[in-house]
């Protein structure tokens, strides 16, 4: 029997000499209560040491996800020569209580039974190990610690809602006593803090509000309290209602904390998106698509219209135009865009935003490296499209069809007439004289024949009406 023990200093394969030990679960502890024992029960038959750390965590990586590694089939192949070994180990059954008992055993006694492992050395390269398999892990992941941030703009987004739904229920509840304190107060944190410290509408002259509101509201709530149309209430009811403004004080302090937290994240994991859109928005992008990496997967036209899915096949279904921006749209450099050049902004955003996300994705950079750039790229766009000039900015934020200003020069040139050039005059000769008359003659010839056509037209007309009067008379006779 063979048992193959893996350490963060390499493989071990040892020889079990005495079967009968180990059968028993509840024995074997007895067979490896001293160095001397364990050495009787097993043998050391051969040890393949790690070179590196690099071929550790390789090995440690194929073992975790269930396959042999290069090195460890070498290593078997060199010390294990049995035809029938690979029939008998399909019919052995993994994880027997045997097996883990001496599994168990044998890493208690490693020092003893490996020879030339230290306890010093095991333990420094357990600690290599572990820190750089948690490296390759966390720099391959799929999620790479997202789904902190996924559940943050869940979470942020479900106490949103939960702190409106409870405020509206505050003023609406304590609206009955105190009615015109809702248009005072606008803030919904603040009118709870101010219901549960004064109780009663009556309690607030003797009461000082100034740690909460200003002087100008805090002075208006003191007037108006004289001449309020609230009705009055029990002291049962001012205890609910000041529960119900403690829930929404501690969810509102919640608020604010998660969303600290929520910040410190996105700058820590995807700081370029973080740049380009704000953390809610990079936040809630990432949470749509799954994970950061399935977000640099998508295409910058994909990431344009992330979150309004809805209309995209809505439009498509009814042959209509399509939504120009989903979550983007929220972005502040967006907001600060006019309404006619959303759409090109948020196209050129989610290029950006975009490469963004690839970086944050695969990078290694924990700080933005092409955030700011790129973002500085969009602001000159934005500008602009303000300006009315249309061309498309270069790297360094000009654009390409930027025409050149004219300058004017101080000389200026003026017609030389020494460069005109004159012809001798001679007489033109009896030929020259007849080609200048001739197209008077021509003209003469068509008319004497125009004359002739008229004529002869005048003629015949006569000749018809003779004939036709000798007709006439004929006829009468």
């Amino acid at each position: 029997m063979l048992v193959l023990f893996e350490t963060a200093a390499g493989h071990a394969l040892f020889k079990v000499q005495d079967e009968a030990k180990v059968a028993s679960a509840d024995d074997v502890y007895k067979h490896f209560s001293t160095p001397e024992k364990a050495a009787k029960v097993l043998k050391l038959k051969g040890f393949n040491a790690f070179k590196d750390t690099t071929e550790a965590v390789a090995a440690t990586t194929d073992m975790v996800d269930s396959k042999m590694g290069k090195t460890l089939k070498k290593f078997l192949k060199k010390n294990v020569v049995d035809a029938g070994l690979k029939d008998k180990a399909r019919r052995f059954r993994q994880g027997t209580r045997a097996v883990n008992e001496v599994m168990r055993c044998i890493r208690a006694n490693m020092e003893t039974l490996i020879t030339g492992l230290e306890d010093d050395d095991l333990k420094a390269m357990t600690l290599g190990l572990s820190h750089s398999l948690s490296r390759y892990k966390l720099k391959f992941s799929a999620d790479k610690v997202d789904t902190m941030i996924v559940q943050a703009i869940g979470l942020l987004d479900e106490l949103d809602k939960e702190i409106n739904t409870y405020s509206m229920r505050v003023r609406e509840w304590f609206g009955w006593h105190f009615p015109e304190m809702g248009k005072i107060v606008s803030d919904n944190l603040q009118y709870a803090q101010c219901v549960l410290k004064m109780g009663l509408r009556s309690n607030v002259k003797n009461l000082d509000f100034s740690d909460i509101l200003s002087e100008d509201v805090e002075a208006s709530l003191r007037e108006v309290c004289e001449v309020s149309m609230g009705t009055d209430i029990s002291h049962e009811d001012v205890t609910n209602i000041s529960a119900l403004c403690e829930q929404v004080i501690s969810l509102t302090e919640y608020r604010a904390q998660l969303f600290d937290y929520l910040k410190n994240r996105m700058s820590a994991i995807a700081p370029n998106l973080t740049v380009m859109v704000g953390e809610l928005v990079g936040a809630r992008l990432i949470a749509h698509a799954g994970s950061l990496m399935n977000l640099a997967k998508h295409p910058a036209s994909t990431v344009q219209i992330l979150g309004a899915e809805k209309a995209l096949f809505r439009a498509l279904k009814t042959k209509h135009d399509t939504p120009k921006y989903g979550l983007i749209y929220h972005a502040s450099l967006i907001g600060q865009t006019a309404p006619k050049h959303k759409g090109k902004i948020s196209r050129v955003l989610a290029a950006k935003t975009s490469l963004a996300a690839r970086v944050d994705a695969l990078g290694d950079a924990t700080e933005a490296t092409i955030g700011y750039d790129n973002r500085a790229k969009v602001e000159a766009r934005v500008r602009q499209l303000e300006n009315g000039f249309s061309g498309v900015p270069n790297s360094n934020g000009k654009t390409k069809n930027e025409a050149k200003k004219y300058k004017k020069t101080e000389t200026s040139t003026t017609y030389n007439a020494d460069a005109d050039m004159t012809v001798s005059s001679k007489k033109r000769k009896a030929e020259d004289a007849e080609d200048v008359k001739a197209p008077k003659v021509k003209k003469e010839k068509k008319e004497k024949k125009h004359k002739k056509k008229k004529a002869v037209e005048e003629e015949e007309d006569k000749k018809e009406k003779k004939k036709k009067h000798k007709k006439k008379k004929s006829a009468e006779e």
